[in-house]
């Protein structure tokens, strides 16, 4: 049996451990765009913000690891552009080169994961604007926190990336303002139980902004200036949104 694995990171490696566990004679192949494979999302934030200060730390498994360990042909910086289910074959394209190939399977798993949203707000496209979601995403936001030292921040969204970011900027000493659309953080959360994070927030001078969103940002030779569509306006060395 040929296995062909789309994405290479939480869902897709585990899937690929799982299958070989299984099935010790498979050939398994896993196609990941980016660099990195099995790396822990959860902990980016904490990186950012010293809590984990080895970033070999952020990663469960190499790709060398990964492949000795488990038999896994591993093909990192490749892209799946085309899939053929009446042949049972894949378009790949290798992203260092531009050469593009063919790949046959019996069974195909896709775990491509997603992309952070990014609305078409006026003012978004500012490399003072930051979303988080992989390793590189990671090393952009801790070079620019290491060399730029900002003082102030925004974080765009009240989920669990969102005020995992606000802890972690808070600890290394920055002030940030937490701006959310609807009238609680954690929106999964009952409201009473949400209400005891906001208090927490509030108590560590951590900025609250509830039921207000961003009509638009503005660059300015300080920072992003944070337009609220009730008018606020808010100055920031940084922005980081977690909008979904």
């Amino acid at each position: 049996m040929k296995y062909l694995i789309i994405g290479g990171v939480a869902g897709g490696a585990t899937v690929a451990a799982r299958l070989r566990r299984i099935d010790e004679k498979a050939e398994i192949i896993l196609f990941e765009r980016g660099k990195y494979v099995s790396y822990a999302n959860c902990g980016l934030p904490y990186y950012i913000g010293d809590t984990i200060n080895d970033r070999n730390k952020l990663f469960v498994q190499t790709v060398k690891g990964f492949t000795d360990r488990f038999r896994i042909d591993i093909r990192t910086e490749q892209e799946v552009t085309r899939i053929l289910p009446e042949s049972k074959q894949v378009e790949v394209k290798k992203l260092g080169t531009g050469e593009t190939y063919t790949e046959t399977y019996d069974k195909l798993v896709l775990s491509p994961g997603a992309e952070p949203l990014r609305p078409r707000i006026e003012g978004i496209e500012s490399k003072k604007i930051f979303t988080l979601r992989n390793v590189p995403d990671t090393d952009t936001i801790k070079n620019y926190v290491n060399t730029e030292k900002p003082c102030t921040a925004v974080v765009v969204g009240g989920g669990f990336i969102g005020l995992e970011m606000a802890e972690n900027l808070h600890e290394l000493g920055v002030h940030v303002t937490v701006v959310e659309m609807a009238n609680q953080v954690m929106a999964p959360l009952d409201y009473s139980m949400a209400a005891i994070v906001h208090q927490q927030l509030i108590g560590k001078q951590v900025g609250l902004m509830l039921e207000d969103g961003v009509s638009r940002f503005e660059e300015t030779s300080r920072g992003v200036t944070v337009h609220l569509k009730s008018g606020k306006q808010i100055p920031a060395d940084m922005v980081l949104l977690s909008i979904g």
